[in-house]
């Protein structure tokens, strides 16, 4: 396994404190100015951090003080550097050029978005080679005849066992969650949901980034998508089993909204780790991450390529991302990644071509080795996720490799040549929960509610009680297995957990414990045979290419097995 350098927390205090804007005052106040993310050196003084910002310009304008993380606006030009300087200060990076355009890559690897909508783009192609799936003769829900995955995990018969306990708060850290759907609203918790990101209407550089602000100060409300991303992943973990629409793997948890996605898909370093220790002082059990963030794929201490900023953005990134995960598994939080969509063995990567995604332009290729990071997944502490298609072969697309890879999951294969009949169809892939205000703008729905021809080509549904409707889209990614774990994960604690002394009315299991029971009851499965597998045959590039090391009770496509809901309920507890 590969050894991750571990950096704890450097003060003791939890949260994140907005501090008085006189706190430190910027030197040089004429100069053009951004904001930084600066983060403590491990075990230094604040009052020598604080001062060392103040020296090199900066303004202190918020605090996370269970990491050291320091939000600061300072002159664009230098600032990193000279901060960086003081032995009271590990690194800075910028926060507001460490996004992407809405047309580049989305939450997760060099192409998430474009690989979880594949379908969309070519499903009108495809349409008459569709299968329709079965009527709806099983599981809780009309379209639960849909959910293969839901089958695959076997949740289906879980749930007879547990269905999942309120008690239970699983954290979502994506582009949002809407609150409103039907399938989440039952299970929505709203007083702790938390939104950590500002929209941005425009890039630094004057381009189009998340679009026109729908609320005041372009903040959303805790209960908006305006992306998408979020809802899909909420709806697979724990959408009601409520009579209508679907239901998710836990349809009885609770759901937390802690965003840090931008509308576009974008996850910034300062978001990232305000929502992680949030959650962690929420008292969440569980936190789902599908996505990396941004602007570097893959994180190098020491990279040859880099400016000077550059290293220190990466630098800074590393650390202080670990230094948020090892606070949430202290305060017991069972951790989830999505293990990635750019087709590679993480332990092995190639070169990386498309970092920094910001500003457009400046990636480059550049070499990466076996110490470079994708974050959160390859982080300590997070049960990272490979994605299987319905013929429970590795999805082409997935990452995947025996250093990073816990358990796989389903996260739908558009291209799983199962035959035919089922060659690049809908039916591959995840469906769940879909914003209306989402589907409306992407020309799904009409202004009455309607599927137009372009939703139904690619799948989308709708299902209607007295008061409401509910829609429901296909994507697939590792985005869309990692909640499927995250979902068996919930469930382990509603059936073994204890009472939270430190948060009233919930529960709570110690995340190894949760990492033991999953991974001892998952359902082994083997590498192919042969170990390489092409996926030519499906339309891809030789690049896509992946070989299976390790055997039946670990390797680097499903690693300790997939994650079995069912197993864990029932003998889970012989584990503890």
């Amino acid at each position: 396994m590969r050894r991750r350098r571990t950096v704890r927390p450097a003060l003791a205090l939890a949260g994140a404190v907005a501090l008085a804007g006189a706190l430190a005052q910027p030197a040089g106040a004429a100069q053009e100015t951004t904001e930084y993310t600066v983060l403590v050196e491990d075990g230094a003084g604040r009052d020598a951090a604080l001062a060392a910002v103040r020296a090199a310009g900066g303004r202190v304008t918020k605090e996370n003080t269970a990491v050291g993380l320091l939000t600061v606006q300072a002159p664009v030009s230098g600032f990193a550097q000279r901060v960086s300087a003081s032995e009271a200060v590990l690194g800075a990076a910028a926060v507001r050029p460490v996004g992407h355009a809405p047309t580049a890559s989305g939450p997760g690897n060099r192409d998430w978005r474009e690989v979880e909508q594949e379908n969309a783009a070519t499903a009108g192609a495809a349409a008459a080679a569709r299968k329709s799936a079965p009527a709806s003769t099983a599981g809780s829900d009309p379209l639960d005849s849909y959910l293969w995955g839901l089958r695959t995990v076997r949740s289906d018969i879980a749930r007879a066992k547990q269905a999942g306990d309120k008690r239970v708060h699983v954290g979502i850290i994506d582009t949002g969650v809407d609150g409103t759907h039907p399938d989440i609203a039952p299970n929505f918790d709203r007083g702790l949901s938390r939104n950590f990101t500002i929209d941005m209407p425009t890039d630094p550089d004057g381009g189009a980034f998340d679009g026109p602000c729908e609320f005041r100060g372009c903040v959303d409300p805790a209960d908006h998508d305006d992306n998408g991303h979020g809802t899909h992943v909420a709806g697979t973990i724990g959408a009601a089993a409520n009579g209508s629409g679907l239901s998710g793997v836990a349809p009885n948890v609770s759901l937390v909204n802690i965003r840090a996605g931008q509308d576009s898909g974008s996850f910034f370093l300062q978001p990232v780790v305000d929502a992680i220790t949030y959650g962690a002082d929420a008292g969440l059990d569980v936190i789902n991450m599908s996505f990396y963030v941004d602007p570097w794929y893959m994180n190098c201490v020491n990279d040859p390529t880099a400016t000077p900023e550059e290293q220190l953005a990466q630098r800074t990134t590393i650390a202080a991302v670990q230094r948020a995960l090892n606070y949430a598994h202290r305060k017991g939080v069972t951790l989830i990644g999505a293990g990635g969509n750019n087709h590679e063995d993480l332990g092995k990567p190639r070169p990386d071509t498309a970092s920094p995604n910001y500003p457009p332009g400046h990636n480059r290729p550049r070499p990466v080795d076996n110490s470079c990071l994708t974050l959160p997944t390859e982080g300590d502490h997070v049960i990272s996720i490979s994605a299987l298609g319905p013929s429970l072969g590795k999805a082409d697309y997935s990452n995947y490799g025996t250093e990073q890879t816990t358990l796989s999951a389903p996260g739908g294969y558009f291209r799983d040549g199962l035959g035919t009949d089922w060659y690049r169809t809908n039916e591959n892939l995840i469906l769940s929960t879909y914003p209306r205000n989402v589907a409306l703008a992407e020309g799904a729905i009409d202004e009455a509610g309607n599927i137009t021809p372009a939703g139904e080509a690619a799948g989308v549904k709708k299902d209607c009680r007295a008061d409401s409707c509910g829609y429901y889209q296909y994507l697939q990614g590792t985005s869309m297995a990692a909640p499927h774990a995250a979902g068996v994960a919930a469930l382990v604690v509603s059936q073994y957990g204890k009472k939270d002394k430190a948060h009233q009315g919930t529960l709570t299991l110690d995340p190894d414990k949760v990492l033991k029971v999953l991974t001892r009851t998952a359902s082994p499965r083997a590498c192919p045979v042969p170990r390489t597998v092409s996926y030519v045959p499906v339309g891809r590039t030789p690049e896509f290419d992946a070989t299976c090391e390790g055997d039946t009770k670990f390797n680097g496509f499903y690693g300790y097995g997939i994650v079995d809901a069912y197993g864990a309920v029932t003998r889970g507890g012989g584990f503890l």
